[in-house]
């Protein structure tokens, strides 16, 4: 029988993270929250604990561990700021990962070190205004000139592309076409690495979120933006099945955080309920509230237990597509729920921005839409039992 305790090095990682989030995070998350500043001291912070760096071998300048190590991290940060949890999940799943995952040994010797520091931040420029969850209808383009990969497009939703210690954007384009036997055009598309400050590279206006509000999101446009033919990271024409692997992974990241965001509402509303009196008596002991916090627990155990296993798997070189898109599904409508749940608990307070449970009633809609919606994880799930 599999055994989800853990062991000694990963529980001290998850205590002193837990720790550094309630005495660090939380104290300015709501002023971040309001004022929609990106907490530069806090990520500073983060990266001197070296928590950017935790799956990445040490000659990278990373700390040696593994992506589990990295998704109980997130799911810890998550419970008090998921907007500091995602500047995480992204700066190291998205944004780090793809070189270390695709890139040559001069590209991971150039760009690894800077990102495990947290010193600098990347994104993954994928989504447009067509290619979401479609991520085949593409239309940014790169075409090889002397030398060069000359990039028009644009991008949506893009996660760390414009903070001031962002260096480092790995964009997907259409490089060729092909013809099928049937007379259709496939797209074929690649993944290119652009440094943030190569002309024609522009962050635009950050998004006016309903959550996520310390997070740094914009769209991104591309005007013949020129980098070098060697910034091609992995093979050409293989960047849609690159980016596929990234996201199955990503969600396993992704689970961690819902996971987390669900847990914090469980403990938010645990402390609320032995506090608050109506009639004489802690809510806690009426069990319209118990029952409610009761289901609440069920739903993070289930969505830790979920993220638990397909983490396991990837470590053990298992396949882990189908549990990832479970795990992702499963903790993502928890937190959903969870913060849903939290909010009726608290009553009018719930409603008061300066609570947490109001942020991560605004926060956690997303859970079920960034990464892959819940329905595209169905389709997943379904698709792996031959439906």
């Amino acid at each position: 029988m599999p055994d989800f305790d853990l062991t000694e090095e990963y529980q001290d990682l998850s205590d002193t993270v837990r720790d550094f989030a309630d005495e660090v995070i939380a104290p300015v998350s709501a002023q971040h929250d309001a004022e929609h500043s990106f907490p530069y001291k806090v990520i500073a912070q983060m990266g001197e604990m070296g928590l950017f760096g935790l799956p990445f071998p040490e000659q990278y300048g990373g700390q040696g561990g593994d992506y589990f190590a990295l998704a109980l991290a997130l799911e810890q940060i998550a419970r008090v700021d998921q907007s500091v949890a995602i500047t995480l999940e992204a700066g190291v799943s998205l944004g780090a990962m793809p070189v270390y995952r695709f890139g040559n040994e001069e590209q991971k010797q150039q760009w690894l070190p800077l990102l495990a520091s947290g010193e600098a931040l990347a994104g993954f420029g994928l989504t447009e205004s067509e290619a979401g969850s479609d991520a085949g209808g593409t239309k940014t383009t790169a075409v090889l000139e002397n030398g060069q990969w000359v990039i028009n497009g644009s991008k949506e939703f893009i996660t760390n592309s414009g903070t001031d210690i962002t260096r480092l954007v790995t964009v997907t384009a259409v490089t060729d076409t092909v013809t099928e036997p049937d007379g259709t055009f496939r797209k074929k598309i690649s993944t290119i690495l652009v440094p943030t400050d190569t002309p024609g590279f522009t962050a635009e206006k950050p998004y006016n979120k309903v959550g996520w509000n310390a997070s740094d999101t914009h769209p991104l446009t591309l005007t013949d933006v020129r980098v070098p033919e060697a910034n091609l990271l992995g093979d050409r024409g293989r960047g849609f099945a690159n980016f596929l692997q990234i996201l199955d992974e990503g969600r396993i990241a992704i689970a961690a955080l819902a996971t987390g965001a669900a847990q914090g509402c469980v403990d938010e509303s645990l402390r609320y309920a032995k506090e608050r009196q109506a009639f004489g008596a802690a809510i806690g002991t009426y069990q319209s509230i118990s029952f409610k916090i009761a289901r609440m627990q069920a739903r993070a155990h289930t969505a830790r237990l979920a993220y638990y296993d397909a983490a396991s798997r990837m470590l053990a070189g298992r396949p882990f597509k189908t549990q990832a898109a479970i795990a992702k599904m499963v903790a993502g409508e928890a937190a959903m729920d969870n913060a849903r749940d939290a909010t009726q608990i608290f009553g009018g307070y719930g409603f008061i921005n300066d609570f947490p449970v109001a942020r991560h009633y605004r926060d956690s809609k997303i859970l079920e839409i960034g990464e892959g919606t819940t329905e595209v994880q169905l389709m997943l799930i379904a698709r792996s039992m031959g439906l």
